[in-house]
């Protein structure tokens, strides 16, 4: 018992650091039957992120066609590698040497990004960037502090910075984080913006599990079955025992 305790207590530390910042995290309201919206999503994903990250789990093809985007659009539009073909896997073309010795570690494969994080916690992560001069690429993270890449879709954003409001609590002048403003200086207005990533973060639970909504649909005609099959079972078991008293 004392050995359960002694360990418990060293793994709190590790437990603390594994939580992560304890911010109010953003709904995506992701929509996976709006094909539009993950057609936008993948887009951005492929101009912005594609260059670091790869999907090396799926397909340009399978993405073309459950997205409803023609082979011949994709290749032109998406397919950025003159040697890839459309059954290729998406993977991108920077070297892990190279990007480990850019952003002090590989860039991850985002295919399972969406089941490891959650889209809640992407698209907060994704409009929290703020700028921090201390930083190396010039920009940190309120999700995730003293993050090591920098704001690729600031483009679109522009340069965002921290608001703080000043509160009195118990009689002291406070500053108090409430949020992150653009300076207008970017592609898209703020609101433009936070779909611009909710398309792309819906992109990103699409790629983690295409057959989502296959399962789902799935999972309502077997759940019929069993309702089915039970009232069936029962009146069989009552006729069976009709003439035991």
């Amino acid at each position: 018992m004392k050995k359960l305790i002694v360990m418990l207590f060293a793994l709190l530390p590790s437990l603390a650091m594994a939580a992560g910042p304890s911010v109010p995290l953003d709904k995506a309201g992701n929509d996976l039957t709006d094909k539009a919206s993950l057609q936008r999503g993948a887009q951005t994903f492929m101009n912005y992120c594609f260059g670091c990250h790869a999907t090396q789990y799926q397909r340009y093809e399978r993405v073309a066609t459950d997205l409803g985007i023609p082979a011949a659009l994709m290749k032109e539009h998406m397919i950025f590698d003159p040697e890839a073909k459309i059954g290729d896997l998406m993977v991108n073309a920077i070297p892990t040497e190279y990007a480990a010795a850019s952003f002090g570690a590989p860039a991850p494969d985002l295919t399972m990004v969406a089941r490891v994080r959650g889209s809640d916690w992407l698209y907060t992560y994704l409009r929290s960037f703020y700028a921090d001069p201390s930083r190396p690429f010039g920009v940190n993270n309120v999700v995730f502090p003293s993050v090591g890449m920098p704001h690729v879709l600031e483009e679109l954003q522009g340069v965002p910075t921290k608001v703080y409001e000043t509160r009195l609590i118990d009689g002291e002048e406070v500053q108090e984080y409430v949020g992150i403003k653009s300076d207008g200086t970017g592609e898209l207005n703020d609101d433009e913006y936070d779909e611009a990533v909710r398309d792309l973060v819906n992109f990103l639970e699409y790629s983690a599990e295409p057959m989502k909504l296959e399962r789902q649909r799935l999972g309502y005609w077997v759940m019929g079955f069993i309702v089915v099959f039970f009232v069936l079972t029962l009146l069989l078991k009552k006729e069976y025992w009709r003439d035991v008293h």
